[in-house]
C-alpha cells in the first residue's frame, strides 16, 4: 500500500518499520478549477488561470500520493478537467468515471449514502452548491450546515463512515500552494 496522508499513528509506525495501520475511508471533494465565462465557450472549460491552479494543487499534494480506488465527477468539462488535472497525485490504477447525481443542484442524499458504504477512498470532482451540501451533510447531518471553506480546485478531505461518522480532517486551497 502507498504512503497517504494519515496523521501521526501512520507516519510514526511506518517510519520505524512497524505495522500499516487500518485507516477509515476518505472522500476528497474538490471544487473544479476556474473555467472561462459562458459567452466565451458555452461548454466552459478551465481557464488558463484555473488550470493552473489545479496543476499546483497537485503538486503540492503529489509528494503523498493519494490512495484512491476512483475519481468521481459531474461530466461538465470544468470537472473532468479538473479531475484528470489531478491524476499526478494520484496511485496509479485509479478509475476515473462520469457519475449521475454530482451536478450543481442535484440532491446530495443518494450519494452520501453510497459514500457511507464505501470500503476504499474515492475522489469526487465537482461544484458548488453541491460539495458543500454533501460535506456538511455528512459532517452535520444538516445540508446548510457549512462546515467547509470551498475554493476553485481546491480539496477538502473528510475521514470517517457511516459507523464512526464523518470529519473535515484537512483542506488544501490554491492560494497556500
Amino acid at each position: 500500500m502507498a504512503p497517504r496522508l494519515d496523521g501521526m499513528v501512520y507516519g510514526v509506525l511506518g517510519a520505524l518499520g512497524g505495522p500499516e495501520v487500518e485507516c477509515p475511508v476518505r472522500v476528497y471533494l474538490v471544487q473544479h478549477g476556474k473555467a472561462v465565462d459562458k459567452k466565451t465557450d458555452p461548454e466552459r472549460p478551465l481557464s488558463p488561470e484555473g488550470a493552473a491552479e489545479v496543476e499546483a494543487v497537485a503538486a503540492f499534494l503529489a509528494a503523498k500520493p493519494l490512495d484512491v480506488a476512483e475519481v468521481w465527477h459531474s461530466g461538465k468539462t470544468r470537472a473532468r478537467q479538473t479531475a484528470e488535472g489531478f491524476g499526478p497525485c494520484l496511485v496509479e490504477g485509479y478509475a476515473l468515471k462520469q457519475r449521475d447525481g454530482l451536478a450543481p443542484k442535484d440532491t446530495v442524499g443518494a450519494i452520501a449514502r453510497e459514500l457511507d458504504g464505501l470500503d476504499g477512498d474515492v475522489m469526487i470532482v465537482g461544484h458548488l452548491p453541491f460539495l458543500d451540501k454533501l460535506a456538511s451533510l455528512l459532517v452535520a447531518s444538516d445540508e446548510d450546515a457549512g462546515v467547509a471553506a470551498f475554493r476553485n480546485a481546491g480539496v477538502v478531505c473528510l475521514v470517517g463512515d457511516k459507523e464512526q461518522g464523518w470529519q473535515v480532517e484537512w483542506s488544501v486551497i490554491p492560494e497556500i500552494v
